[in-house]
Order: C-alpha cells, then sequence, then structure tokens
C-alpha cells in the first residue's frame, strides 16, 4: 500500500503515520510543503527508531508526485463529505490513499476531479470537526489491509506455526 499526506503540517502525525507504514511495509510519500522541517525533534520522537525501517519519498508538490504515478495507479481521497464510506471501496495492494492537510483537508478541485474515489470516515458528533491526521490513516490503511487477507502479516499463524490447544 501507499499512503500520501499532502502538505502535512504537525511533526507528531507525520512521526506516527511513518511508524504506522513502518509496521505495515507501507510506502509513504510526503508532499511538500511541509509545515514542519524533517529534522523536527517532534517529528523523529512521534516516529521513533522507526524512520529506517520506512521506504518513503519526498515530493516538491502535487504535480511532481502525480506525475510518476504508474499508469493505472488507483488514488483514493479520504476526506469528509466524500460520497461514500471508506469501508465501501476494494481496496488493492498497490493503491494509494491519500490524506491532506491537518487544519484545511484536500484541495476541492482534486477531490471533484476524483468523485468517484473520493472517501469519507464517518462521524457522529457534528460539535467534533475531525479526527486526528494518523488514526484516519490507521483506520483506512488496516481496513485496506483486512480486504487483501493481512497477506505478509509476521504474527500469522499459517503454516511452521502451532496453535496452542484452550484449557
Amino acid at each position: 500500500m501507499h499512503i500520501v499526506l499532502v502538505e502535512p503540517e504537525i511533526p507528531p502525525n507525520t512521526g506516527n503515520v511513518a511508524r504506522l507504514c513502518a509496521a505495515t511495509r507501507s510506502t509513504l510519500h510526503l508532499i511538500e510543503p511541509f509545515g514542519f522541517q524533517l529534522d523536527d525533534v517532534q517529528l523523529k520522537r512521534a516516529g521513533m527508531d522507526y524512520w529506517q525501517h520506512v521506504r518513503w519519498l519526498r515530493w516538491p508538490n502535487w504535480v511532481g508526485f502525480a506525475g510518476q504515478l504508474p499508469r493505472h495507479a488507483r488514488l483514493w481521497f479520504i476526506e469528509s463529505s466524500g460520497p461514500r464510506l471508506y469501508a465501501q471501496a476494494s481496496f488493492q495492494p498497490d493503491d494509494y490513499l491519500v490524506f491532506g492537510r491537518e487544519t484545511a483537508g484536500l484541495p476541492k478541485r482534486l477531490l471533484e476531479e476524483n468523485r468517484d474515489r473520493w472517501l469519507r470516515i464517518p462521524m457522529f458528533n457534528p460539535e467534533a470537526r475531525s479526527l486526528n491526521l494518523s488514526n484516519c490513516v490507521a483506520l483506512v490503511l488496516f481496513e485496506a489491509l483486512r480486504q487483501q487477507g493481512f497477506r505478509g502479516e509476521f504474527g500469522d499463524l499459517g503454516a511452521g506455526h502451532e496453535i496452542p490447544e484452550a484449557r
């Protein structure tokens, strides 16, 4: 899977997403401008010592990122007010999950141009403006991985592992 953060602003969120990408072997794409420096202490603290295990790419802007995408790449844009719930999408292993800035989300033009790939996470309290970015990434990424049967999970009790007997 590919996780795309468009113009992330809060270092701990990006660090948490990096840690998530390390744990799931997902590729992280960071699209500038950032609201922090990449050597930010909070960014490193949130990512802990996982940065060395993250495959990540830095892009100067959306155009640079989009210009390198494989021809048949599938991008899913996760943003409030999307016409479909994220759990209604059928995710594939090489899909890109795209998330916007913490304060402004994704550009409306981008969402309107990709209405068929615009997903939302349900909200139940109108007084709550949004969920935390790293929580949103985790929700959608793990749904995508669930749909793929969590293939490659190192704790898988498949061949070579014995299931302990119930007592």
